[in-house]
């Protein structure tokens, strides 16, 4: 087990900020440091559970690689949801287009769930997105996952009809029916920037 300082204790793997008492714990909104990175496949495993049913079990037990992670944590395009300086979450976005930041990992452990962690998320790279000058924020999501699509539409994110998908956008796809995700139950979505 790895060794902890003493703001911390682990759950599923993941360090977990101490509070005393009822004190809840302090959250932010960064742009990921390396020291973060071992921590996130054990957050998008916990979070990826909440799928169960609604995804193969291959796809839920799929992490991002380091080597993916270190990247976009160099190329600023990773960002943590921090719990006492500690990681509970993250968003992970690809430039798949010259113009189109692409949303493509967000996750909040579940026991840091319904914080307004996921929208603190959502907000940091569409603000980010507008800032290095891209014109839109797509994703893919689940069409009838109650959590999914409806989240996102809140946020300003609109469905891309099928016949209106880029070629970027249908490789995306592609990736995710061959990786066993029913293209029938997913859906592209896009934000424009603002400014």
């Amino acid at each position: 087990m790895r060794r902890l300082d003493q703001r911390t204790e682990t759950f599923s793997g993941v360090p977990r900020p101490k509070t005393m008492g009822s004190t809840r714990p302090l959250y932010a909104i960064a742009t990921a440091r390396p020291s973060d990175l071992p921590l996130l496949p054990s957050i998008e495993l916990a979070a990826a559970r909440l799928l169960v049913g609604h995804a193969p079990e291959s796809v839920l037990t799929e992490t991002s690689s380091q080597d993916v992670l270190t990247h976009a944590q160099r190329q600023g395009r990773l960002w943590v949801a921090l719990a006492n300086d500690v990681p509970v979450g993250f968003a992970h976005v690809e430039v798949i287009e010259p113009t189109v930041a692409h949303l493509e990992e967000i996750d909040v452990h579940p026991e840091h769930g319904c914080r307004g962690l996921g929208t603190r998320l959502v907000q940091a790279v569409c603000a980010w997105a507008g800032i290095a000058g891209h014109r839109s924020v797509t994703l893919t999501t689940f069409r009838d996952v109650p959590w999914n699509l409806p989240f996102y539409a809140r946020l300003g994110f609109a469905v891309i009809a099928p016949e209106q998908l880029s070629p970027a956008l249908r490789v995306v796809i592609q990736d995710e029916t061959r990786r066993g995700l029913d293209p029938a139950r997913r859906v592209a979505m896009r934000r424009v920037c603002d400014g």
